[in-house]
């Protein structure tokens, strides 16, 4: 809990304040990617008239400054208002006028010689500022940026005044808005909201505990602002070409005007290259240039394959004014509540870290941590801006740390153990000890299980052809191979003895299959080893043969030893018999015999081939044994016959027919080995007479 509650406080404090923004980023670029904008463009509340590229090129302002620009700003301004505007703000400052201009000019000033220019445009900013239909824009700071003294008076100076200023966050990502700043000691409305306000009808309500606009208590996390809750893409305010909007209003069309800006709030400014600003949408902009109906020029064509991280600043402030005439803001989490979140994630984090391995630990806190942003994203399509950054961050820094702590110092005793022990116990005998936290100790208990034990046929035979060191690596080889495959299928290896593999299966891990799964690693054996002898360069070219048997039957397994030292086996008749039957398959010519136990319990998944009764060293009583021939499903119609004449052939035989037996076991001997054996053991008791057949054989070696 500790490290859980240290992960989350680190990235809740102030020194992790450059990344909590990330959160707004990654979350309204997740709501764009999964449900679009919630919002038809033509529905927004806020409307943008941009003097653009096209605008600059556009003539008669090819090559003409800005501030020439103000009589046919004045001819816009117009239009929109008769059009049916609630309010126009002018997200743009002109400082000076080319009315006042000092450069001298013939026997005057260009000031005198243009005394008037900006008539027309002064008479439009007064007509809207009469009806409270037009603001102007300032800047507050040192020293303040205000329109040219003619506009202030035009306007009735601060009554239509309002400033335009932003908030960035200490990564300089414009994410909040201000509300309302403070000018001689009294909060003043910024431009979004005076605009808001005045196509609401309504005054805002400002006090120290926040500000209200209507009915709409404005949700704020930092005093004095808003949190912007940024629609995806570029489509999402309404943009107008200045040029094309001009263009209109000389040929007159007032219907275009009415139907593009009545009941609307229209911003003016430029969407140039000079004032753009990273914000919470940088993720999910779109290429601009995205526009409304034309009017009177034709429609450009917009490149779609270039996407600027930044948009125009005046889309900043439509963004605020949309999202308090929608009551849209986003809701941001206090930092105390912020804590509790990113502590929750953080313990489930350490918990599993605790609990689990680490990939598996990892993989279910990656689950989490997608669910969860998954309900935040949610969440954000209903304004709630969960912190996402934070939480995700603390559970991962709890998991590494829990991790770290773990392998350092809680898990150093459980890894002694396991390596001390891995040697003289099964793995699953010591999982099972260390989860106890009881050290092993001597002794067993009756189960269920199937023995397993393996031979190479003529080892001696392979160690004169090789040296010591070929000799090792070839048994190495085979030995771990064969380990693989018997562990693969949950057996459990007991020991090695010489180039001999004995296993247990049903121990110490319960398997109620166990014979079956013994049967299918004595086939997989088979396989892995006739894979070897094509390519192990161990093997010398020396084609290496195995045999295998297996038998099933009560045995006790446990921990057998002295005192000090023990062996996690199994020790049974069970296993005396499974031995007896490795070594069977050299008289009949098979890699694989188990006895009927065995077969009974891995039933007709697999092709069985009865190969005899007999009668084995140490034991009165006969059993029969069986061929594991292949898997049931791989056998083919000639191995049918072969097992069928088999079958026959050891009927007659038990029956005393010998000619009968001879006649089906020759039918087949020439590509059956198990069949050619058996006819010459049918034609020695022919030649031996009565007294040298007997259906049951005795086996006194191995």
């Amino acid at each position: 809990m500790a490290i859980a509650l240290a992960c989350a406080g680190l990235f809740v404090s102030p020194a992790f304040e450059r990344g909590r923004g990330l959160s707004l980023d990654a979350l309204t670029w997740l709501r764009f990617e999964a449900f679009g904008n919630q919002h038809d463009a033509a529905t927004s509340p806020a409307v943008v008239i941009a003097i653009d590229e096209e605008s600059y090129q556009a003539p008669p302002f090819k090559g003409a400054p800005l501030l020439t620009w103000t009589g046919e700003i004045g001819r816009v301004l117009t239009s929109v208002l008769d059009g049916g505007a609630k309010v126009v703000g002018f997200d743009m400052v002109f400082q000076t006028s080319i009315e006042q201009s000092e450069i001298p000019l013939g026997d005057t000033t260009l000031g005198d010689k243009t005394r008037g220019f900006d008539r027309d445009f002064l008479r439009a900013l007064a007509a809207g500022a009469a009806g409270g239909k037009v603001v102007l824009g300032e800047i507050f700071g040192e020293p303040p940026i205000l329109p040219a003294p003619g506009q202030r008076i035009a306007v009735r100076q601060q009554q239509n005044l309002r400033p335009l200023n932003t908030y960035t966050d200490s990564d300089d990502v414009v994410r909040r808005h201000p509300l309302t700043l403070s000018a001689d000691g009294k909060a003043v409305p910024s431009m979004a909201l005076e605009l808001a306000a005045r196509a609401a009808g309504v005054a805002p309500v400002i006090t120290a505990d926040g500000v209200t606009l209507g009915d709409y208590r404005i949700p704020s996390s930092v005093p004095g602002t808003m949190t912007l809750n940024f629609a995806g893409g570029a489509q999402d305010i309404p943009t107008y070409s200045f040029a094309d909007l001009r263009a209109c209003a000389i040929k007159g069309d007032k219907d275009y005007f009415r139907r593009e800006f009545a009941g609307k709030v229209v911003l003016i400014g430029t969407v140039g290259i000079e004032d753009r600003r990273l914000t919470s949408k940088r993720f999910a902009t779109r290429a601009e240039g995205a526009r409304r109906p034309r009017c009177a020029l034709e429609a450009r064509k917009v490149t779609e394959s270039f996407a600027r991280s930044t948009i125009a600043g005046v889309y900043i402030h439509a963004t605020a004014v949309n999202n308090l005439l929608r009551q849209e803001a986003a809701r941001e989490m206090s930092r105390p509540a912020t804590f509790v979140i990113a502590s929750v994630l953080a313990l489930l984090a350490a918990l599993l870290a605790r609990l689990l391995r680490p990939a598996s630990a990892a993989a279910i806190l990656a689950v989490l941590a997608l669910l969860y942003t998954a309900l935040a994203t949610l969440l954000f399509d209903q304004t709630e801006a969960l912190p996402l950054t934070e939480p995700l961050a603390a559970g991962v820094l709890a998991l590494a740390a829990t991790t770290g702590y773990r392998f350092m110092v809680t898990d150093k005793d459980r890894r002694l153990l396991q390596k001390s022990f891995a040697y003289y116990l099964a793995p699953r005998e010591i999982d099972r000890m260390l989860a106890s936290r009881r050290l092993p100790q001597l002794g067993g208990e009756t189960r269920e299980v199937t023995v397993f034990f393996s031979d190479i046929e003529g080892f001696s035979r392979i160690a004169e052809q090789m040296t010591p060191e070929q000799l090792m690596a070839l048994t190495n080889e085979y030995l771990s191979a064969m380990t693989d495959v018997i562990e693969r299928h949950d057996g459990y290896v007991d020991k090695y003895i010489g180039d001999s593999v004995v296993a247990v299966f049903g121990a110490p891990l319960d398997d109620p299959d166990h014979a079956k799964s013994a049967a299918h690693a004595a086939l997989d054996c088979k396989a892995r080893l006739a894979e070897l002898n094509r390519t192990s360069t161990a093997f010398q070219g020396i084609k290496v043969a195995q045999r295998i048997g297996i038998n099933s039957g009560a045995a006790l397994v446990g921990n057998f030893g002295s005192q000090r030292r023990f062996n996690y086996s199994v020790m049974s008749d069970a296993v005396n018999v499974a031995s007896r039957l490795e070594g069977a398959n050299k008289f009949y010519g098979t890699t694989i015999i188990a006895s009927e136990s065995t077969v009974t319990l891995a039933g007709n998944d697999f092709a069985w081939r009865e190969l005899d009764t007999i009668r084995v060293k140490g034991r009165e009583q006969s059993l029969k044994i069986y061929e594991l021939y292949e898997e049931a499903v791989a056998t083919e119609p000639e191995d049918d016959a072969v097992l069928d004449a088999y079958a026959t052939g050891l009927a007659h035989w038990r029956a005393g027919e010998l000619p009968q037996a001879a006649a089906c076991f020759a039918s087949v001997a020439a590509s059956d080995p198990p069949s050619a054996l058996f006819a010459a053991r049918v034609a020695a008791a022919v030649q031996g007479g009565p007294t040298a057949w007997d259906p049951v054989r005795s086996l006194q070696e191995k």
